[in-house]
């Protein structure tokens, strides 16, 4: 499995002073570039009822140094959908240079950001730090994690069923050592 940095002592980011801040980029993974292709569960909880299907995801374009991901979606076995419902989604990679773990969108406060970023066990190290500045001092470059906000933007072909439905906003947490994500 391709790695995005070597194995080190330590999985803890380090600070890093301001000045450095907007030279560092995150380090290439070969994970996230144009074509790789993941499939997984997509879960979806509400009042009502759990429920999950699978997805298929295939990134179409990555610039690290912006801190930009794009692709798309397809979610098979939906319910009430006769067909895979297929999306394309842009994604925000925090990166402490381009963004943050404090969205500052979508009408999320710190607070809201800090409750959904914390259910994933790979931003623990870093909660301390993110609570005192969003996390902009921290250097996330050798960190094993890559962490990502992803929205669906555009359904494909556009469905009118759906529509209503399309604002949605994901937070995901990708391994770059084993290639494993986890999705909110």
């Amino acid at each position: 499995m391709p790695v995005r940095v070597p194995e080190s002592s330590s999985s803890t980011p380090s600070h890093v002073p301001g000045e450095y801040l907007e030279k560092r980029t995150l380090q290439p993974c070969t994970l996230l570039s144009v074509g790789q292709a993941f499939s997984g569960t997509q879960n979806v909880s509400t009042l009502q009822k759990d429920e999950a299907w699978r997805v298929n995801v295939r990134i179409l374009g990555c610039d690290l140094d912006h801190g930009y991901l794009c692709g798309t979606m397809e979610a098979l076995n939906v319910p009430m959908a006769d067909t895979p419902v297929i999306t394309f989604w842009e994604g925000e990679i925090v990166d402490s240079k381009n963004y943050t773990f404090f969205t500052s969108k979508w009408g999320a406060t710190s607070e809201d950001d800090k409750k959904h970023w914390t259910k994933f066990p790979s931003f623990s190290p870093l909660l301390s730090q993110v609570e005192i500045d969003g996390g902009k001092s921290l250097d996330l470059s050798s960190y094993p994690y890559i962490f990502m906000v992803m929205r669906k933007c555009v359904f494909i072909p556009e469905s009118e069923f759906f529509r209503a439905s399309l604002f949605s906003i994901n937070l995901s947490s990708l391994c770059c050592r084993d290639g494993k994500s986890n999705t909110l």
